[in-house]
């Protein structure tokens, strides 16, 4: 492990550390200019007032969650709003597609009470019903490498996010209008409602790279720093736990806000599709005066031009000098280092130091463990639109058949607050460190584990539908008033929903804070966005099998993913367990983080002449 990697830690009274994140102490810690090294009278080293931990005491010492400012938890607020608009809205999105509108409803995508007919509107069956969704799923994930490369270097985070917002706002109004009964029952829905569809992906695309940069940009733990307790015992407060902490609960939002998709299903069933649309475009409107209210309150990276280009020439020099043949192997990376170009006699200017090729070394680690999760995230789903069609299949007693797929969210907030109060707090009191491969790998494993209940689900549905292997769309072979699904429960399939979506708190959340801190204070936008890629990769795999998400082959839609995942989860532990062993690193300067307030601040100081104060 490099030098530059070694983690800070604060040894402070525990006012100094906790009480660290209220407006006043925070301002402090953002405003400085210069990095402040000094020495305790008990030989601790100091680094801006925080005392460092000595290696000892990083092996001793119980590791701590510290406190965040309020901000965090606000703009958690403002991706639940989103998200569960987002969310639901997309529940819906494929019975919308797939089904036609139900013979026995009401025109507006409504089937009758107690009908076993799903409700619906487009009729354009299970494969454009994949290849549309995929579609809106690739592109929300796909589109933001763009959004976030442009908001690291010419507009920023939070103006993104707002233009996000704009977008997808006018998206709902028109998706809404695309499902009122006489433009479904004019048969040309399919219009306006692609528009939206698309247009909200644009907007998601820009909202979603920059808001957990964001959230995390507010965090004052840049380094770690051992505290006193009230209870007199020192502990260290570990930027990595306090990350982990504060975006366990920007997960839990982001799936409090999912859940909206049972009151958006059972709309859509009852009353219509308008109405399911109606309800997430409502919860929308609290994002324009939250945003306005957190504007001059949030603590922002200004856009400083990428580092793209920087690490390209990282990457000529390395390659310049005999990388080709030293891919893979110990000391690929310090031939690009400017300290061991200029040893060997170079006399180029560089434009940046030891330190960035560090930060790039690490980035293309995290970049190699995201290509590890999109086949866990088809896993945890299933591929395309197999899971709906298996459900279609099920007796649901009446149940909307989408209905059990909001389990995924309601698993997740009622486990992360157990991760977070219980299981993480017990691990840290025991000083065991569950470090984030460790963590992922588990998360990989468990989904490979609950995607297995799919394929047996559909093996059972097949064997017992009375179309045999056309279990899917029996409604459509047999006479209307005929049986036409399994006698297989639908509450079956509430177990792998709920087991691949606990795996979800050990991949997605660590991927965040991954990407944050392995990325160069410029490329946090751009490599966040690189993670989310990840799901725009699985949606390919899912437009690409669209033909396969079909009668009779709906089984192996399930089982092959689910063998893949379980070898490319042997081979991600052994490709990266040593990364657990690394001390967590924020490359962000406290100096580069600053709230509006303090950017007009130094400005009017930077226009008067200065002038020498006498009594300090």
């Amino acid at each position: 492990m490099d030098a530059v990697t070694t983690i800070s830690t604060v040894a402070a009274p525990v006012g100094a550390v906790r009480a660290s994140v209220d407006e006043k102490a925070l301002d402090e810690k953002l405003g400085l200019t210069d990095v402040a090294r000094g020495v305790t009278n008990d030989g601790h080293e100091t680094l801006n007032g925080l005392v460092i931990p000595t290696e000892e005491e990083k092996s001793t010492l119980r590791r701590v969650a510290g406190k965040m400012p309020a901000a965090c938890y606000y703009l958690c607020a403002v991706e639940f709003a989103e998200r569960a608009s987002y969310y639901g809205c997309f529940q819906v999105y494929k019975n919308f597609i797939r089904a036609p509108l139900p013979p026995d409803g009401n025109g507006a995508g409504a089937s009758a009470p107690g009908s076993e007919y799903t409700a619906g509107a487009l009729g354009q069956g299970s494969v454009v019903a994949t290849a549309m969704t995929e579609a809106f799923k690739f592109l929300a994930y796909a589109l933001p490498i763009y959004f976030g490369w442009l908001a690291d270097t010419k507009y920023g985070r939070f103006k993104m996010i707002c233009w996000g917002v704009a977008v997808c706002g006018v998206a709902h109004i028109i998706m809404i209008i695309s499902a009122l009964p006489p433009v479904l029952q004019s048969g040309k829905a399919i219009g306006p409602f692609a528009l939206s569809l698309y247009m909200l992906s644009i907007g998601a695309a820009q909202f979603k790279p920059n808001i957990s940069p964001t959230v995390i940009d507010q965090s004052p733990h840049k380094i770690a720093h051992v505290i006193t307790e009230k209870s007199g015992e020192k502990v260290i407060v570990d930027p990595e736990e306090s990350i982990n902490s504060v975006m366990l609960w920007f997960y839990l939002l982001i799936n409090i806000g999912a859940c909206f998709g049972i009151p958006t299903t059972y709309l859509a069933k009852i009353v219509g599709y308008w109405a399911a649309y109606l309800i997430p475009t409502i919860l929308y409107l609290m994002l324009p005066p939250l945003l306005w209210y957190l504007n001059p309150r949030l603590v922002k990276q200004p856009p400083g031009g990428s580092d793209l280009g920087n690490v390209f020439k990282v990457l000529g020099d390395i390659f310049a000098h005999g990388g080709l043949k030293r891919i893979g192997r110990k000391g690929f990376w310090e031939t690009g280092k400017p300290s061991v170009r200029k040893a060997a006699g170079s006399t180029k200017v560089y434009a940046y130091d030891d330190h960035f090729v560090n930060d790039v070394r690490r980035t293309f680690q995290a970049c190699g463990i995201f290509l590890f999760s999109p086949i866990w995230q088809i896993n945890d789903g299933a591929l395309g639109a197999a899971a709906n069609a298996l459900t279609a299949g099920m007796d649901t007693n009446g149940a909307p058949n989408d209905l059990l797929d909001n389990l995924n969210s309601v698993s997740i907030v009622l486990m992360v607050p157990l991760m977070n109060h219980v299981i993480y707090p017990l691990l840290r009191k025991r000083g065991i460190k569950w470090g984030p491969i460790s963590r992922i790998t588990f998360g990989f494993a468990l989904g490979t584990v609950g995607s297995i209940g799919y394929s047996v689900l559909q093996y059972y549905v097949y064997k017992t539908s009375p179309c045999g292997w056309n279990a899917t769309t029996c409604a459509d072979i047999l006479p209307t008033g005929s049986v036409t699904v399994s006698s297989i429960s639908y509450a079956w399939y509430a177990i792998p929903v709920i087991v691949t979506a606990i795996s979800e708190i050990f991949v997605n959340v660590t991927m965040y804070g991954i990407a944050y801190s392995r990325a160069p204070k410029n490329m946090k936008g751009l490599v966040a966005s690189l993670n989310l890629a990840m799901t725009a990769v699985s949606a390919a795999i899912g437009l690409a099998t669209a033909p396969a998400i079909r009668d009779p082959f709906l089984i192996w839609a399930f089982a092959g993913p689910t063998i893949a995942g379980a070898t490319l989860t042997v081979i991600f532990w052994f490709t990266f367990r040593h990364i657990d062993k690394e001390e967590f690193v924020l490359s962000t300067d406290f100096a580069e983080l600053k709230k509006d307030s303090d950017r007009e601040s130094d400005e009017e100081r930077a226009s008067q002449p200065k002038t020498i104060d006498e009594k300090s």
